[in-house]
């Protein structure tokens, strides 16, 4: 167990935060360990992924910080429909993507270069181009230390909807994710719903799964920074969805505003468009502001505190509730302490 850890190098938002103590575990008994270390100093654990969906706020974090290793890669079984296998949590996301289809097994394309690990990718439901991480759960192996045994949720359990799951709540709050069972299709079809992907691919004679992982990858590149270059979270701000009469106030005042329609007579409002109308695009306060590609991502340009990003972030959802009276949702995790 190490004392006071330098975060930075964990959080992809670049944020200088120290933890009192930091840990890495590469198995279940580690894991327990660190558990129980937590609970004899009365601190609470905190899991850390890739940290690419986290905003630390707080200077000192008097928490126990368990870095996630697990690690695994096993084809574990397989249907008429689907070949299943099983990754461990701690597995960087977008080398699974990568490791899938280039051994055959496709289906996760659109869903490259998403910045985390495989155990975040369920707590989000990480979605992107028309796909989202719940569509391909077969199950989720958790460690529960109430109980102290690990069990196994299919996906009809985990409660997945956009860029949410059970584990987002306070019935999951002590669950560990300590892998994940993916169920790929046999029969693959490409997803070119994205209007982007498929006019990247429109000249294409045959589309693969290589070549719908190559245009993700070079789409998602043109617009958003890379975290090792420019400190981001990616996309800071869920799409807001709004009933139809709201949908339909904003749309007499902005002709223009970008939508989706959803289940449920609802409409999803595109964040980045709300912001980019406020004229928040590119905007910089110090070393927090937004990127001039795409006014939904939050950046650090150096040496921004977690404080003031979420400053920013907060003049951000002002300014769009002032002018539309839409209230803008984080997306990743808010660390205050």
């Amino acid at each position: 167990m190490l004392r006071n850890v330098n975060l930075k190098p964990y959080n992809t938002m670049g944020v200088e935060a120290t933890a009192d103590y930091f840990t890495t575990v590469h198995d279940l008994r580690e894991l327990k360990a660190a558990l129980a270390f937590a609970r004899a100093n009365r601190l609470p654990p905190f899991i850390l992924g890739g940290g690419a969906n986290l905003l630390i706020v707080c200077k000192a974090l008097h928490r126990v910080v368990i870095h996630m290793a697990i690690m695994g890669f096993e084809v574990v079984g397989e249907s008429q429909m689907s070949t299943y296998i099983k990754v461990g949590a701690g597995e960087n996301w977008h080398q699974t993507v990568k490791r899938m289809i280039g051994e055959g097994y496709p289906g996760l394309e659109n869903l490259a270069l998403i910045p985390g690990s495989v155990g975040a990718s369920v707590v989000q439901n990480i979605g992107a181009y028309g796909s989202e991480v719940a569509q391909f759960v077969k199950e989720v192996d958790i460690y529960d230390p109430t109980a102290d045994e690990v069990r196994t949720l299919k996906a009809v359990d985990c409660d997945f909807r956009y860029r949410h799951s059970i584990f987002k709540t306070s019935q999951a709050r002590d669950w560990v994710v300590v892998s994940v069972t993916f169920a790929l299709p046999k029969l693959w079809r490409a997803n070119l719903s994205y209007d982007d992907l498929a006019q990247a691919l429109s000249g294409v004679q045959r589309t693969t799964p290589e070549a719908v992982f190559d245009q993700v990858v070079a789409i998602r590149k043109r617009k958003l920074p890379d975290p090792e270059h420019l400190g981001s979270a990616g996309s800071f701000f869920k799409n807001p969805v709004v009933t139809r009469e709201v949908f339909q106030a904003l749309l007499e005042r902005f002709p223009s505003i970008v939508h989706y329609r959803v289940a449920g007579n609802m409409e999803k409002l595109a964040a980045g468009w709300l912001i980019e109308e406020a004229g928040l695009k590119g905007v910089r306060e110090g070393d927090a502001g937004t990127y001039d590609k795409q006014a939904l991502v939050l950046v650090n340009y150096g040496k921004a505190s977690g404080a003031e990003l979420w400053q920013m972030a907060e003049h951000i959802r002002g300014k769009v509730n002032d002018l539309f009276g839409v209230t803008l949702e984080p997306e990743p995790v808010i660390l205050r302490d």
